[in-house]
């Protein structure tokens, strides 16, 4: 069936439509530029909201298992290819992507030009658009788009009840704000007590249980709309080691003081040079934010820098054991180079 991408500033894109056609949907467009790892993609919480592209061309050839899940479900509005693979083939493989979206009640849109996409928002910035089935304009569908809202987004996708993992090593304490599934396989797997907290529980309840470490997770939209939340972050500050992945630096940096804005376009994809200022080296990593921290607070020392942009991507605290990164560690799709980071939080902890 054919359908449309209208982007806010009028473009039209046509192409066909797969998944669960059976109505529109609208979210902030955004583009990928990872080769692999679209089922990470696909079901990363902090894509709620979000049409995603996918720059390489080709998606869906080693289709869908459920183990590679970083979430419960998938978490894009849409999904956006030039061309999916309707004969996947890897030993792994459940099902083919069509049939995933089908399941999950996410559309997707094939056979545009994803590379003019790209450059479109590349120059004009990411903006909202909608896929439809229905051969329409702007004009028609400007109160859908006008309608959109995302703030509600962190509140939407973390837990809804307080979780526990029980480990022998140091106790844990995860802020859910749309935690990606690696990054709690990621302290599991360095033996840790783990227990994942909702994200608007108060820090009195979090330091109850004497936590060695407070994490603040990932997760989706502006943090500029977590105003309770950073006052819950502020409250814990000097009470216990606090470290940080993406949403929950940029949360951590609010409230020490600092700001965010939001980029141009973001950075979405698992090719994105950082580097380390304390240890001197450059390291390939794995990225989904659409904002950044433009003013870093006062006792706070940046710890590393993105290359393409030099943008803040890491930080430490002078004087107290808090440390944060922007980028995706757990990088989940990889590479898997700076996830000695979580290391570096394990310190913290000691």
């Amino acid at each position: 069936m054919k359908g449309r991408l209208i982007l806010e500033d009028g473009t039209i894109f046509e192409g066909k439509v797969f998944g669960y056609i059976k109505e529109d949907s609208v979210g902030e467009v955004v583009f990928n530029t990872s080769m692999t790892g679209y089922q990470e993609m696909l079901t990363d919480p902090s894509y709620y909201g979000q049409i995603v592209t996918a720059t390489y061309p080709l998606i869906g050839n080693y289709g869908i298992n459920l183990e590679d899940r970083e979430s419960d479900k998938i978490q894009v509005r849409g999904f956006i290819v030039r061309e999916k693979s309707d004969m996947p083939s890897n030993f792994r493989c459940e099902m083919d992507l069509d049939t995933y979206l089908k399941q999950s009640k996410v559309i997707g849109l094939e056979g545009i030009d994803t590379r003019a996409l790209t450059k479109i928002l590349r120059n004009k910035g990411t903006m909202r658009g909608i896929i439809t089935t229905e051969h329409t304009k702007l004009s028609s569908i400007q109160s859908k788009l006008d309608a959109f809202d995302n703030t509600q987004a962190v509140r939407i996708v973390g837990r809804k009840e307080v979780e526990h993992i029980e480990g022998k090593g140091k106790k844990v304490a995860i802020m859910d704000y749309g935690v990606k599934d690696n990054i709690i396989r990621n302290f599991l797997k360095r033996d840790c007590d783990v227990t994942i907290f909702p994200a608007e529980t108060k820090p009195e309840d979090v330091l109850k249980i004497n936590p060695d470490l407070v994490f603040l997770s990932n997760g989706p939209g502006d943090p500029a709309d977590l105003q309770d939340i950073v006052e819950n972050v502020r409250y814990m500050i000097g009470k216990k080691p606090i470290v940080g992945i993406c949403l929950g630096h940029q949360i951590l940096a609010i409230a020490l003081g600092g700001t965010t804005e939001k980029l141009k376009f973001g950075h979405r994809g698992g090719n994105h040079p950082v580097k380390d200022l304390e240890a001197g080296k450059i390291f390939i990593t794995a990225q989904n934010h659409g904002y950044y921290v433009n003013n870093v607070p006062e006792d706070v020392d940046v710890t590393q820098i993105n290359l393409n942009d030099n943008t803040v991507e890491g930080m430490r605290h002078k004087n107290l054991p808090i440390y944060s990164v922007q980028y995706h560690p757990e990088a989940c799709p990889g590479p898997l180079d700076s996830e000695y980071i979580f290391d570096k939080f394990m310190e913290l902890a000691e």
